[in-house]
């Protein structure tokens, strides 16, 4: 058994922080009878349950999978594994239960969580005898809200309350290799990978979201993501570091979200594009402007705002400094930061263009270091490539049969995002697209993220998804699948139209790519459009 935490960095040491700072509540769950802890009631739940894991055999290295919506249990629950020396496994409850099952085959658990909302997932799996290293299941929430089965499961509330006052003697313990939770990548490519993160990795993610984006005690944050995504995860242990207080609903919808913003009084939250065009799309949103003024930051990442969209949520937030994160699961989530805009300024701060193309993501984090690894066989003068990071924020390694594997992820120390970019004078990164969606098309290379950020710039454009699709000459041809804005109308290539007013068709699209610096591949061959 690894030996009592003295000097190592453990993610719990943010307890003491909150018991110093947060007399009054530290989390809060949004809605009608929603529960209040202050800091010290919070600290207690988490030591108690801690010792009751241990007392039911837990042990340091054990993993934890759990499946749950958002709650002040589900926070206590992280941070309790990990101070039982445990590594928590959270599952992404929009899977089906064979992505789950899959999941839990990969870390193998030595415990089970899950709320009531998951009861079938866990019947399921004790059912099953494809799970034979799960010894615990341990419900949370009100057992008398579930049903008969499920309330014979332990719940993790009595395990709180059987332990108070037997945590004194207790010190916070370290898996080996410092791991403490094992997130899932999004599967894009694939089954998710289960990707090992150390409690330094989220200790130094936490302090650079505290440096740039500006977390401290007086933060009220609103979980917006879910605690199953890296940045979810990454922003939580950022507050509970800085010793603000969180308020919690289980899963994001405008409504909820406004809700808590006016009963909470948020200051912060994060988003990713599809939840903000969300809440700029809520319907009340025009009655809510004199509450919205408590937001003060707001950080987002998993893809990029539009124009519109950063100068809608400045009206909508006015006091609100907006920032973009570019990151992933296994660099534990943000690699760089980027302010969108800042309060007091006229106008948003306007992403630089250059002729080497790609989006301006911003400047590397103190904690990251980020170089361009070029190919061996690059003859041409363009300076993208590979995107490296090197750093303690990136990950041990892969999870697979019960042990950490590197062997295939970080080399020489860099870790390979599988993102190409480059980076310009200033120091910003220039993020042009996966590596492994590049369209080769003609002899040249195209990134579909390059194109779907051009054509969403046309004023007539709602969504864009761009790919390649086999073709004789070109080897690949580009595909743009197009949805069109309210009021405006789709013109079909084979159609005659008069090239005025508020019309979309592949030549204009043609044209559009043109104008914006694509010309090195966007000829009427090529680019094929097709509207909703």
């Amino acid at each position: 058994m690894p030996p009592p935490l003295h000097c190592q960095g453990h993610i719990s040491q943010c307890l003491g922080r909150i018991l110093a700072c947060r007399g009054d509540a530290t989390v809060a769950a949004a809605g009608p009878g929603g529960r209040r802890l202050s800091g010290a009631e919070f600290v207690d739940g988490v030591r108690s349950l801690a010792a009751g894991l241990v007392d039911r055999g837990l042990r340091p290295g054990h993993v934890v999978a759990a499946v749950a919506l958002n709650s002040v249990e589900y926070v206590q629950l992280f941070l309790a594994v990990t101070y039982a020396g445990a590594i928590i496994a959270p599952l992404n409850y929009r899977w089906s239960f064979e992505e789950a099952a899959h999941s839990v085959e990969l870390v193998q658990p030595s415990a089970f969580v899950f709320d009531g909302a998951f009861s079938s997932w866990a019947l399921r799996l004790t059912e099953s005898d494809r799970f034979p290293s799960i010894g615990l299941y341990l419900l949370l929430g009100d057992p008398c809200r579930t049903g008969h089965a499920v309330a014979e499961f332990e719940s993790v509330a009595h395990i709180k309350r059987s332990m108070r006052g037997a945590t004194v003697m207790m010190e916070p313990m370290s898996a080996p290799g410092d791991v403490a939770l094992i997130c899932f990548t999004s599967g894009t490519t694939g089954r998710p990978k289960g990707v090992a993160i150390s409690h330094t990795s989220l200790i130094i993610q936490s302090l650079a979201k505290i440096a740039i984006v500006g977390y401290g005690e007086n933060d009220v944050y609103l979980h917006t993501a879910p605690l199953c995504h890296i940045g979810g995860i990454s922003s939580c242990m950022a507050i509970l570091m800085a010793g603000g207080c969180h308020v919690l609903i289980p899963k994001f919808d405008a409504k909820s979200a406004f809700d808590a913003i006016q009963e909470q009084g948020v200051t912060s939250f994060i988003t990713v594009p599809a939840i903000m065009a969300d809440l700029l799309s809520y319907p009340r949103k025009e009655m809510i402007s004199d509450w919205g003024k408590t937001v003060t930051k707001i950080l987002n990442g998993g893809g990029g705002l539009s124009l519109d969209q950063i100068n809608e949520a400045s009206q909508l937030f006015p006091h609100a400094a907006i920032f973009s994160a570019y990151g992933m699961t296994e660099a534990c989530s943000s690699l760089t930061f980027m302010a969108l805009n800042i309060p007091k300024l006229q106008e948003p701060k306007n992403q630089p263009g250059s002729h080497y193309g790609g989006v301006c993501v911003g400047k590397p984090a103190p904690h990251v270091e980020i170089r361009i690894g070029m190919d061996d066989n690059n003859t041409s003068s363009s300076p993208t490539g590979n995107i490296l990071t090197r750093g303690l924020h990136t990950m041990v390694g892969y999870w697979a049969n019960t042990k950490v594997d590197s062997s295939d992820c970080v080399r020489n120390g860099w870790l390979d995002t599988g993102d190409t970019g480059w980076m310009d004078k200033a120091g910003n990164l220039w993020l042009m697209g996966r590596q492994k969606g590049r369209i080769k098309t003609g002899g040249e290379n195209v990134y579909p993220e390059e194109v779907e950020l051009v054509l969403s710039q046309h004023p007539g454009v709602a969504g864009v998804v761009v790919v390649g699709v086999p073709d004789s000459r070109l080897g690949e041809k580009v595909i743009a699948c197009v949805s069109i804005k309210d009021g405006w109308k789709w013109v079909d290539a084979r159609t005659k139209h008069q090239g005025k007013g508020k019309e979309v068709s592949p030549q204009i699209l043609h044209e559009h790519c043109r104008t914006k610096k694509l010309s090195r591949w966007s000829s009427d061959e090529n680019i094929l459009a097709f509207g909703n």
